[in-house]
């Protein structure tokens, strides 16, 4: 495999940030270990940028990155899926912009750190990995809770903090809150547990709807 061909490829087939398993499978006669020493000899060139182990950013040469890190945070840490204070951020039911990209996974909790920024991973359980979409973001399709399940993923991780929660402090949107689709909301809360729920039915009677 030589450089060219490999950026061949990853243009073809649209690949700004890509694994080991996706250079097998685009040069499926490649010798594994061949395939290894050349993604470390053009990282060092500094041609390729690792992120983190088997997983590489093709650098367009003369060109800044402006890869959204929510996109990089689907790809580092997989199956995971954009929630918490990024998604209520994006969705404009908070009004801060998170400094990190927070999201929901099956593995373990897990934090990187990369040039796009800090990405920080929250375990749960399989049944509440659900209520996620994939959705145009900045050019890029990504995973992301929907409003409601990003909602929910937040209140049940801050109760695992703090209890009880004041939402004035939390400094949600009650315009934005007020409009969610409630019996969606409950039905994402009863998949952690009865607090969640209670502090679900507290907020409703915080927005008044």
């Amino acid at each position: 495999m030589k450089y060219l061909d490999l950026i061949s490829e990853l243009k073809k087939n649209k690949l700004i940030i890509f694994s080991l398993r996706d250079i097998e499978n685009l040069f499926p006669e490649e010798n594994l270990k061949t395939l290894k020493n050349n993604l470390g000899r053009w990282v060092k060139k500094a041609l390729l940028l690792r992120l983190r182990k088997n997983l590489y950013e093709f650098i367009e040469p003369g060109l800044e990155s402006n890869i959204p890190d929510v996109y990089v945070g689907n790809k580092l840490y997989a199956p995971s899926y954009i929630s918490l204070e990024t998604a209520l951020s994006i969705y404009s039911l908070i009004p801060d912009i998170a400094v990190q990209v927070t999201s929901l996974t099956t593995l373990p909790t897990r934090e990187f750190k990369n040039r796009h920024g800090s990405f920080f991973y929250r375990s749960c359980q399989k049944k509440a990995f659900t209520g996620y979409k994939l959705m145009q973001y900045e050019g890029v399709k990504i995973l992301i809770a929907d409003k409601e399940k990003a909602l929910v993923d937040f209140i049940y991780f801050s109760l695992r903090q703090k209890e009880p929660l004041d939402f004035d402090e939390e400094r949600l949107e009650r315009d934005l809150v007020t409009k969610l689709n409630w019996s969606k909301t409950l039905k994402y809360a009863k998949l952690f547990n009865k607090k969640t729920v209670s502090a679900l039915l507290k907020l409703k009677e915080w927005a008044k709807c």
